[in-house]
């Protein structure tokens, strides 16, 4: 093989196939070993190593070693690295100039490389600290999300409308940059670190359209790919994010459904905000043994961290390690604690249900009064449950399942399915169909309520509070 074709093989393997294939192709061509070694970083064979030092010391940029056996050949690169080939004597008389040929187009891919491995370094550091803006709104930390969200940009928008888009894992980037663009850059968009196939996306409500029937933004990112989906919010300021949050999700289960594959949360009441006015003392004392929590050890969850761990269980029950960066071991452990705190056996729903209800009520954590006026004060959960503007709203929420539209056994399936905490599989034992059966069935009141009930953010919370509501006032 000549010189020229050499060279052109280098730089084909250069542009190629990078570093890697341009240094397997040199040791084989030479039959012995070739690689960059790193004076300064000591990365190499040792002999090798102190060679590349010794040749950095001098700032002679090649050298040759001769030993018994083998000739070491060097080729300074660039901040301390070199080109070595390590050859059985007598080698190749034109590996010289094949490693020197090399020499230039490697620097030139390995500092390509590093452009590479840094921008993606970037890339990734900015989604972490997305997510940890998203994370602090859901928790109600809104002047630390502030704060992180400025130096990003776009500022956070208020009052806003929520989106969520499930698409293909790899059409977020496709999605996210359609959005940019039909935003003008104003929508503080983020990857869910929850679920995969979703791009959560915070829109200025000045340009989401008024009427509910009626949203462009939502058609177009729906248009993006095929199997794109969109959920959107109710209008919200950013302390309503989670509200929002489960507005949107709800939606997107309607949308899937919609030939225009978008659709807009349904009308109807809100329990967070029917139980606010009499509900705020009773979640104020449910909650203080958390509020009030100082553990033993410094690099122990205080309270504020075990509420956002119980807060993502909820939401997003198993998969909430990939929201909060934690073993499931250590999920189980913080949530084994928060039982304890507050007395409540969370294998059971309405415990799960009366904790998620007091999350909501408290968004910011403490409301201001002390815990021993709110214990005083405070009714327990029936009690709250009968308040009359509690009974009106479970009156509302559940009239779909014996509406006109509303399937048979509509109500029967979904006492059922509460009853055996929101499990299929005793559930569909106990109606005597099969698991596919009562998902169908599910599924079929999804579309009826307008609400998730499969996949969390599920609505399985709101359904038992409104059932005992109900109870209670029968």
């Amino acid at each position: 093989m000549s010189r020229s074709d050499d060279v052109l093989k280098v730089h084909r393997l250069a542009h190629t196939g990078g570093s890697a294939a341009l240094l397997e192709w040199l040791a084989a061509r030479l039959g012995g070993w070739a690689g960059v070694v790193d004076a300064e970083q000591g990365r190499g064979p040792e002999p090798v190593l102190r060679a590349a030092a010794e040749m950095n010391v001098r700032g002679v940029r090649s050298a040759v070693l001769h030993g018994a056996r083998a000739a070491t050949l060097l080729f300074a690169l660039d901040g301390g690295r070199a080109l070595a080939a390590v050859l059985d004597r007598p080698h190749d008389p034109q590996a010289p100039a094949l490693l020197a040929d090399a020499a230039v187009p490697l620097a030139l891919v390995l500092r390509a490389e590093e452009a590479e491995r840094r921008e993606a370094r970037a890339a990734l550091a900015e989604e972490r600290a997305r997510e940890a803006v998203l994370h602090l709104l859901m928790n109600g930390r809104l002047s630390s999300a502030h704060q992180v969200a400025e130096a990003l940009g776009p500022s956070l928008p208020e009052p806003m409308r929520m989106y969520v888009v499930e698409c293909r894992t790899g059409r977020r980037g496709e999605v996210a940059r359609r959005c940019a663009e039909l935003t003008g850059g104003r929508a503080w968009i983020v990857r869910c670190p929850v679920y995969v196939r979703h791009l959560i996306v915070l829109v200025p409500a000045a340009l989401a359209s008024a009427r509910d029937d009626h949203d462009p933004l939502a058609g177009a990112l729906a248009e993006v790919a095929p199997d794109c989906v969109v959920g959107v919010s109710g209008e919200a300021g950013l302390r309503g994010a989670p509200a929002a949050y489960t507005q949107a999700f709800h939606a997107l289960a309607v949308a899937r459904g919609r030939a225009g594959r978008h659709a807009r949360f349904g009308p109807g009441p809100e329990l967070a905000l029917a139980a606010h006015g009499a509900g705020a003392g009773w979640a104020e004392a449910l909650l203080a043994p958390l509020h009030g929590y100082e553990p033993r050890r410094p690099q122990d969850p205080g309270g504020q961290e075990l509420r956002a761990t119980a807060h993502a269980w909820l939401n997003f029950s198993s998969h909430a390690t990939r929201l909060l960066k934690i073993h499931r071991n250590t999920l189980a452990a913080r949530l084994r604690l928060v039982e304890t705190l507050l007395g409540l056996d969370l294998a059971r729903l309405g415990d799960q249900a009366a904790l998620s209800l007091a999350l909501r009520l408290t968004p910011g954590g403490r409301t201001g009064e002390s815990a021993a006026e709110a214990v005083r004060a405070a009714p327990d959960l029936d009690g709250l449950l009968g308040d009359p503007r509690l009974t009106a709203w479970a009156r509302a929420h559940l009239g779909p399942l014996t509406g006109p539209d509303a399937p048979s056994g509509a109500r029967a399936t979904v006492r059922t399915w509460l009853a055996h905490d929101a499990r299929l599989v005793p559930a569909a034992a106990a109606l005597g169909v099969s698991v596919p059966g009562a998902r169908k069935r599910l599924t079929r009141i999804e579309a009826l309520l307008e609400r998730s009930l499969l996949q969390s953010p599920s609505a399985r919370y709101d359904l038992w509070l409104a059932h005992r509501a109900e109870e209670l006032a029968g």
